[in-house]
């Protein structure tokens, strides 16, 4: 499986409104697999953290890191409604992703909310 040059943004939750991780990786389809695997260190060895519910592709690994710090700061309520505008079953979406290409042209998957508080950049 190949995937195009760029980056993906995802957050990863062990449940429906569970404990919520966001981060940020070149290769989204490997990424998903060691947290699966408990290989990847840090905060998701110690909590399970295995189920993919949300990502967005980016045209560039530093484009999606930048959308990661953003996301990271989001209240928990906004990531929420993210997941369930796009994924409203909190399907693990690690399945789907393994058996595609992904491509960094996939559309945004976060919805762009206004407002004084606006997510968006």
């Amino acid at each position: 499986m190949r995937e195009e040059a760029g980056g993906y943004v995802y957050i990863l939750a062990s449940k429906r409104n569970g404990t919520l991780y966001t981060g940020s990786a070149r290769n989204l389809i490997s990424r998903a697999e060691q947290h699966r695997e408990g290989s990847y260190g840090g905060f998701t060895r110690k909590i399970r953290r295995d189920a993919s519910r949300w990502f967005e592709a980016h045209s560039s690994i530093a484009s999606a890191y930048r959308r990661e710090q953003l996301i990271k700061r989001w209240k928990r309520a906004w990531k929420i409604s993210s997941i369930e505008e796009n994924n409203s079953r909190w399907d693990d979406l690690f399945e789907a992703l393994s058996q595609q290409t992904l491509h960094p042209s996939l559309p945004g998957r976060v919805p762009r909310a206004g407002g004084a508080e606006s997510r968006d950049p």
